[in-house]
């Protein structure tokens, strides 16, 4: 029987990509999507949310209404766990990545609030719902600081690299 990706099949490698590599394929993966899905815990247990989300860098911007499920688990608890993943066609085309973090809400006056604004395109909303351009939304910002990244892409196994990686911004340092 012919295999179509030859690669794929017996153990996986397990050789690790350099952090370089690695960040480029995340970001990458961050640049090529605009779908995630959002996981928080709140007092009925676990939410998993799909919502359109930027970055700037690895930090992932979104925005929500407060009274929305999800903002309200996070005010109880600020950990998260995102999924960005590109569409599967099959085995060799699976890439994607879970990034674990605490998000931090951003409301308009905060220092750091205008450096996130700017990576944040809400006029195409403001378009779509037809407002006008000429007047931002007020509201705050929910951004992610990755404190680690579990990158996955079967297409590495072709180089000889194990198919999961696993990023963390302080090896940047190293």
């Amino acid at each position: 029987m012919a295999l179509t990706n030859p690669w794929l099949s017996g153990p996986a490698p397990t050789k690790k990509l350099d952090h370089d590599l690695l960040s480029e394929r995340i970001l990458n993966l961050l640049s090529s999507q605009n779908m995630c899905v959002l996981a928080t815990t709140g007092p009925d247990g676990p939410l998993a949310t799909p919502v359109r989300f930027y970055h700037l860098d690895f930090a992932i911007i979104f925005t929500a209404s407060a009274r929305s499920p999800k903002m309200r688990n996070l005010a109880d608890d600020p950990r998260i766990s995102i999924g960005v993943f590109a569409p599967l066609v099959g085995q060799a085309s699976s890439r994607g990545a879970q990034i674990f973090g605490n998000a931090v809400l951003l409301d308009p006056g905060n220092e750091e609030f205008d450096r996130y604004w700017e990576a944040y395109r809400w006029q195409s909303d403001h378009v779509e719902r037809g407002n006008s351009i000429n007047q931002p939304p007020l509201g705050p910002l929910t951004v992610v600081d990755p404190t680690r990244i579990v990158y996955t892409e079967h297409w590495l196994r072709r180089d000889g690299y194990a198919p999961r990686q696993f990023w963390r911004p302080q090896q940047a340092a190293e």
